[in-house]
């Protein structure tokens, strides 16, 4: 019974940090119905921007920390400004086209200057953080992967219901058109969107970097669960995305723990695509209904 509890926590922590990543994403398909294919790259490069400060620049972590967020919030604001609004009015697979490219070009950069081969964070989480209870073991990393993902999901919840920002950007995700009309800058509010999420995105290859080490290849194909996570919980949903990643980090813990390490990967595939087949526009997503 330890072994399931030792599971049933490690994947509720891991889950968090898939449900607060995937929450970037939705955030951007909702505001601007984009595919973000760059996702996992935004995790690389908060990650390995994180691990020069502290490793070549010897800034506190804190500090660097701090500093990360602040970056891949400027980050998501040019990529938006530079990439995504020349191509407002143009047909979708011209944008989806563009963040693959994103992606290609972000990680040929990690891979130049930071070559293909694991990197580690020092040791710097105290081991106060720990939580040992009879034969249950929480690592500190865990225990702060899990303290860091409530308090931005608090911190996000209350930022889009009461702050005017906040609430623009849930009227543009609703109804572009009848957002515009009374004046909403919709621009803003997709600037505002790429940054958030971009900020988010580096915050979670921040913590999953901790746990497993960062290499450009293994962290920017952690962005690539995003896309079960997002189906899962519905792709216009925010709460589900939650929901869904918690679902999908549960899947993969129980699943390496129980069958085979080997098919973590894919057991959530294989539930995903069953739950679909009940459920098209996943858990919480909204049904849409095209009348002719």
């Amino acid at each position: 019974m330890e072994f399931f509890f030792q599971l049933l926590i490690n994947g509720l922590c891991i889950g968090l940090l898939y449900g607060l990543s995937a929450m970037g994403f939705v955030m951007i398909f909702k505001s601007s119905s984009v595919l973000n294919f760059a996702h996992g790259e935004l995790l690389a490069i908060g990650a390995f921007f994180f691990f020069m400060l502290i490793t070549w620049l010897k800034i506190p972590i804190l500090l660097a920390f701090v500093l990360t967020l602040i970056a891949s919030f400027i980050l998501g604001f040019i990529v938006e400004r530079l990439f995504l609004r020349p191509l407002i009015g143009e047909s979708l697979i011209f944008v989806i086209m563009l963040t693959v490219g994103l992606a290609s070009m972000f990680k040929g950069i990690l891979l130049f200057i930071f070559g293909g081969n694991l990197q580690t964070y020092p040791e710097f989480l105290p081991q106060g953080l720990a939580i040992q209870m009879g034969a249950i073991y929480v690592p500190p990393v865990y225990t702060a992967s899990a303290i860091i993902g409530a308090v931005f999901l608090l911190l996000f919840g209350l930022f889009f219901k009461y702050s005017p920002q906040g609430i623009y950007m849930r009227s543009v995700a609703d109804n572009q058109t009848a957002a515009l009309s009374l004046g909403v800058h919709v621009r803003k509010i997709f600037a505002l969107s790429w940054a958030i999420a971009a900020m988010v995105a580096s915050m979670s290859g921040i913590v999953l970097g901790t746990i497993n080490g960062i290499n450009v290849h293994d962290i920017s194909s952690i962005g690539l669960k995003v896309f079960p996570v997002v189906i899962l919980g519905g792709l216009d949903s925010i709460g589900g995305a939650i929901i869904g990643g918690i679902i999908i980090g549960l899947l993969e813990t129980f699943t390496g723990g129980y069958i085979s390490p080997g098919l973590r990967d894919v057991v959530p595939y294989i539930v995903l695509v069953l739950i679909l087949l009940v459920k098209p526009y996943g858990l919480f997503g909204l049904k849409e209904i095209e009348r002719v």
